[in-house]
């Protein structure tokens, strides 16, 4: 096979000892590569009942079948996949830029990091060596001045890093893993287990080839995505960015404000992205091998924030600014840039803030506990000093939140999980799924936890395709759909900015695998493994005590607080009886039993049966 390195690195930091272990092209077909690789790697590594931060769960950084080619958007990704702090269950989040490329032409196409190292210390990855270096000087360093040390210390500019901050080194749940300044493996903390084992960051250098099979056909295919990426199906990616969703959703009374309180934000033009980019974007540039260029750095030009640069991204700027009720841009780019400066999630950094914020607003938290900080919604300055107390896990409000709204609730105790928004302890990204519902459906039934990006059932409301007002039957095999596509799409590790230009959906795609690798797929190839790849991670769930339909649930703020905005969303919220339909008509069309636990038949049919003794312990047989 092609393309695929075909080899596993293995790096015990406990010991130093460094293997590998040979991918064969059965596994690479069932698992294509990305968060598909990296679940199996994951559920055949670990052992039952792990905690997140113990040295024997695994952290692995897996390449994509393509990343290393000149493939658009699918040559430059990385996926990281280990067991979740925030939840307990599957983590995978990925990245694109320069560093995926390089871990696949260093010869590997996975990294399976195991045991913890004594100190601190970074892993240098130079072709077939591999070092464990002393990073005691790196200690509570940015991921960029981490990157920028590095590479100076190796002497070599072109050297890839992947790096953690202060907030990986201090365990913040949500804490991130961060390459080429602003690039982050954001959601489920990586960044915290990357930390628990001592490791600030893994920097490589790669010199092999990564050669395809058909080259003259690839060439010609990857033209095709080039030209389409200049047209319709990526305008919004390169002109406004994600931004351009805050007037699409507050128009629709789906931009949830003030901590899920409203759905709708008096502030949105000032934070949309029309404005942003009139008065902040100072560039726009883009990854290795793309043609869409789409991401958009601002620069605060002037007053208190001068100088403030980051990437901005609708789920950020949402979550930094109208779920904390902050109208001003130049403090959303300001924290983005101190959450890229400690190393955490902007999603989850900003909905905790938020939370908090409505935990002041209600009397839950007082000025005792703020130290006397007055945490109104809209307070900007507020908002600054929080991420700097959760990034660095300062104070006692700091250190609390810094474990993410599940357990920040647990422990601030009252009825403050009456105000946490999140699904099996990951924040709710930016769409008020009150009104939007088979993305509440799709994000309550997400292995990971709310996400928006593990079958993009958002789609379909938004675009009126839909009822979103109701959950009926027939949402579950629409949530299905997108689940197993978007789980071929993560582990190809195209990005999802440029899913439109693959205007035969999977046909394209295992057109594209095929080319590159030699290894013949059609759509239903890729199909089933996306299925295969979902069964796999409810099956990694289900062992971790976080997989069944007790955990398929919705935060109080959708289920029990009705939308107060006049218009078309008023009193729309998510009840009992619908979403237990939805779950209901989900199941079903899985092939799973009324609790959510894969059969054994299914598991058969997607040659899973090695892991059915899982299911079996739940009582089906």
């Amino acid at each position: 096979m092609q393309a695929y390195a075909g080899r596993i690195l293995h790096v015990d930091l406990s010991t130093g000892k460094v293997g590998t272990e040979t991918l064969n092209e059965a596994l690479a077909k069932q698992y294509i590569g990305g968060i598909g690789l990296g679940i199996y790697l994951l559920m055949k590594h670990s052992k039952p009942g792990t905690d997140a931060f113990s040295p024997d769960n695994p952290l692995i950084f897996a390449t994509g079948p393509l990343s290393g080619t000149m493939g658009p958007t699918a040559g430059n990704g990385y996926a990281v996949v280990s067991k979740s702090p925030a939840t307990g269950g599957v983590a995978e989040s990925k990245a694109h830029g320069f560093f995926g490329p390089e871990l696949k032409r260093a010869g590997y196409d996975a990294v399976v990091f195991s045991g913890k190292s004594e100190k601190l210390v970074y892993a240098w990855i130079d072709d077939d060596t591999v070092h464990l270096m002393d990073a005691q000087h790196l200690k509570g360093k940015s991921p960029n001045e981490t990157d920028t040390a590095i590479r100076e210390e190796l002497g070599d500019y072109y050297i890839r890093v992947s790096a953690i901050g202060e907030a990986g080194e201090k365990l913040v749940r949500f804490a991130s893993i961060i390459n080429d300044e602003f690039r982050a493996v954001g959601r489920t903390g990586m960044g915290a287990v990357m930390g628990s084992k001592n490791l600030k960051a893994v920097a490589v250098r790669g010199t092999k080839d990564v050669n395809v099979a058909d080259l003259e056909g690839f060439k010609e295919f990857i033209k095709m995505i080039h030209e389409r990426m200049k047209g319709p199906a990526t305008r919004k990616y390169r002109t406004l960015g994600t931004p351009e969703n805050v007037l699409v959703l507050n128009a629709l009374a789906a931009l949830p404000t003030r901590n899920f309180t409203q759905a709708t934000f008096e502030g949105a033009e000032k934070v949309s992205g029309e404005y942003l980019n009139e008065h902040y974007v100072k560039k726009i540039i883009g990854c290795a091998t793309c043609a869409m260029r789409c991401d958009h750095i601002a620069v605060v030009p002037e007053g208190p924030y001068k100088g403030s640069t980051s990437r901005m991204e609708f789920e950020c700027l949402w979550a930094l600014g109208p779920s904390c009720g902050v109208d001003r841009l130049d403090a959303i780019i300001e924290a983005m840039r101190l959450c890229n400066h400690y190393g955490v999630d902007g999603i989850s950094a900003g909905v905790t803030v938020g939370f908090a914020m409505d935990l002041y607003e209600n009397g839950i938290l007082t000025k005792d506990k703020t130290d006397g900080m007055d945490l109104r919604f809209g307070n900007h300055e507020a908002l600054i000093e929080m991420i700097k107390g959760i990034g660095s896990r300062s104070g006692w409000l700091g250190d609390v939140l810094a474990e993410g709204t599940k357990l920040a609730a647990e422990k601030i105790g009252k009825s403050a999980n009456q105000y946490a928004p999140h699904i099996k302890g990951l924040e709710l990204p930016g769409y008020d799924i009150r009104g939007l519902k088979t993305a509440a459906l799709g994000f309550a039934v997400s292995f990971r936890g709310a996400c928006h990006l593990r079958s993009g059932a958002y789609s379909p409301d938004v675009k009126g395709k839909v009822n979103r007002f109701k959950i009926e039957k027939g949402r579950g095999k629409i949530v299905m759909e997108n689940e197993d596509l978007y789980n071929a799409i993560d582990s190809l590790i195209l990005c999802k900015f440029s899913r439109g230009t693959y205007y035969d959906g999977l046909d394209d795609m295992a057109k594209y695998y095929s080319l590159a690798t030699g290894i013949e797929a059609n759509a239903e190839d890729l199909r089933k493994a996306g299925e295969r790849i979902n069964n796999l991670a409810r099956l990694f769930n289900i062992r971790e005590g976080v997989g069944t339909r007790e955990y398929d649930t919705l935060p109080p703020k959708i289920t029990s607080v009705p939308i107060p905005d006049e218009g078309v969303a008023k009193g729309s919220f998510v009840n009992k009886e619908e979403f237990e339909l939805g779950l209901d008509d989900y199941y079903e069309v899985r092939g799973w039993t009324k609790q959510g636990v894969p059969t054994v038949t299914k598991l058969e049919e997607l040659d899973l049966g090695r892991f059915a003794h899982i299911v079996k312990k739940k009582g089906e047989k």
